[in-house]
């Protein structure tokens, strides 16, 4: 990234991918964020869960300003390619340019929010801006619960204005977001010796793209989940089954790329396992073809485990996952193409003490159908015998068309680039309804540069789109007196 410009903003992306700091663990984020403040001169507070704020006072003309909330968070998600060794707790992100994209090799870049970051401490740094005075709200644990949002205290910040830059399309502004919550079913099983005369296999989905479970939801890209289940559904309805293991997926905010089981059949069914699987996969080629194009499932010769989950149980476990919806539920009736609810059904893991872990998460930006969708996910697995947990969820962000911000910002960017910029909600969930909450008066945006497959090892970076987000963004703090 050494020739990319501006220099100082890719120079701090850089820095950031160097540093682990998966969700939870941000504990070396933190400390290099305390060194940058002492070495600028800048005042900054920790607060007790992590959070980072670093303030910067008004440049010459702008001291009657509003103050100006630039907010970022500092995890990122940690999702690697199953051949890929990597501890995303002590090894830095092993980043590359691809034409106009910076990537990751095998891993997530942690571009979502690593560039947000590395843009508020581009501005801390300037000598050469024009901005009213900024608190820089640097948040901890965005990806696995919004927690640094929801531990903020209400009386931390001062600003009036706040811009969220941990959006990822090019050229819109978001005015919304849906609230989420997660739900979590735990299915509990006894072990049986496995029958005599049986042939184990194991069946694995790879090669699916993944992607952001909000953002990435309407695209109807496969469920590595759904898609495992679904053959071992129907294997189970022409021979008896018995089930080993299942797991698949991996976060709860992550369409699940990868699943593999682990089965067995009376050898009799052996050459039917292979008949039903290439059947299948044809099938599965033409409904999803063009958008997994590197969809691959295949099946291997095991050794016959000791043990298998007693045939009740895994009856349940097939069944309720067959039923449990995923997907788009309902589009917005008031924003066309916007997604209003939805549910992903992220992860199925083995646990310790003979229990199958599935977590799913549901999104809306109605907050009564969040909890309608929750529900019926819960009603599915309630009815398998399962033992059901709910979050405690987070709201939505209620668009306003008013903002004076959005107007600033819509002014801005047909100024630099002459055309217009495009005006939305997004889907996924931003810690803007978590501040609305906490601070009413705040008037919002959200920015960000162009990213693709966020949330996955294809996540990439747009180079053109950072830097025209960089000089949009520049430019709104400039026009704020």
């Amino acid at each position: 990234m050494k020739n990319l410009q501006p220099a100082k903003l890719w120079n701090y992306f850089h820095e950031i991918t160097q540093i682990p700091r998966p969700s939870k663990k941000e504990e070396k984020v933190i400390a290099y964020l305390k060194s940058f403040s002492e070495k600028h001169q800048l005042d900054y507070k920790i607060d007790d869960a992590g959070n980072v704020l670093i303030c910067k006072s008004a440049t010459p003309g702008f001291e009657n300003a509003k103050r100006i909330i630039l907010q970022a968070h500092m995890d990122m998600v940690c999702e690697k390619n199953s051949d890929i060794d990597f501890n995303f707790e002590t090894q830095p992100i092993n980043s590359y340019i691809d034409g106009d994209f910076v990537k990751a090799h095998g891993t997530t870049l942690g571009g979502d929010n690593g560039i947000g970051m590395a843009m508020m401490l581009s501005v801390l740094s300037a000598d050469d801006l024009q901005h009213p005075a900024l608190e820089c709200l640097f948040t901890v644990d965005e990806e696995t619960g919004l927690t640094g949002a929801f531990a903020l205290d209400n009386n931390l910040l001062h600003g009036e204005v706040l811009i969220n830059l941990d959006s990822e399309d090019d050229g819109v502004i978001f005015i919304g977001c849906a609230g989420g919550i997660d739900t979590t079913a735990t299915l509990s099983y006894t072990e049986e010796i496995s029958p005599e005369g049986y042939f184990a296999f194991s069946v694995s989905v790879s090669g699916l793209k993944g992607g952001h479970s909000g953002d990435d939801i309407h695209r109807g890209l496969g469920n590595a989940n759904k898609l495992l289940n679904r053959y071992l559904w129907n294997l189970n309805k022409k021979t008896d089954l018995r089930l080993h293991s299942f797991n698949g997926g991996n976060l709860r905010n992550a369409i699940p790329r990868e699943a593999t089981a682990t089965v067995s059949v009376p050898w009799s069914e052996k050459e039917n396992v292979r008949v039903e699987l290439n059947h299948y996969i044809a099938d599965i080629e033409k409904e999803f073809g063009e958008v997994e194009p590197m969809l691959k499932i295949s099946l291997e010769s095991e050794k016959l485990p000791e043990k298998v989950i007693d045939k009740k149980s895994s009856d349940k476990l097939l069944n309720a996952l067959y039923a449990c919806p995923h997907g788009v539920k309902s589009m917005s009736k008031d924003m066309p193409g916007l997604v209003e609810t939805s549910t992903n059904l992220a992860s199925v893991k083995m646990k310790p003490d003979n229990k199958i872990l599935i977590t799913t998460s549901q999104r809306s930006s109605v907050e009564t159908s969040k909890h309608d969708i929750a529900h019926q996910v819960e009603s599915v697995f309630l009815l398998a015998g399962a033992e059901v947990t709910h979050g405690d969820g987070y709201p939505g962000w209620k668009p306003n068309i008013k903002s004076d911000i959005l107007k600033k910002a819509e002014e801005s960017y047909a100024r630099l680039f002459d055309e217009e910029a495009q005006i939305r909600a997004i889907h996924a969930g931003l810690e803007c309804g978590l501040f609305l909450e906490k601070y009413p008066h705040l008037d919002m945006i959200s920015i960000g540069p162009q990213m693709y497959g966020v949330h996955s090892p294809d996540e990439r970076l747009s180079i053109s789109s950072t830097q025209k987000c960089w000089t949009w963004l520049v430019e709104i703090l400039s026009v704020m007196k």
